[in-house]
């Protein structure tokens, strides 16, 4: 697989967990729900975020790396 493809796995992911946490966050509405968003939700969907940008700035530098030892 290659670091594009992966790039839209992860993305796609993404899209659907956010999907999932809205539809549940609609019908769990307490505390817990809050500090679940607090504490992992948040900083997962940012950790993934930032993944995804750093892929799209190696993505350019592992093509010429390829380019230039084939």
């Amino acid at each position: 697989m290659n670091l594009s493809a992966s790039w839209i796995e992860l993305n796609d992911a993404l899209k659907n967990m956010r999907i999932l946490w809205e539809e549940t966050k609609s019908g769990w509405k307490d505390a817990v729900s809050q500090e679940f968003d607090e504490r992992y939700w948040t900083p997962l969907d940012n950790q993934v975020v930032a993944t995804l940008r750093a892929m799209d700035r190696l993505a350019p530098i592992l093509a010429r790396a390829q380019r230039e030892c084939s």
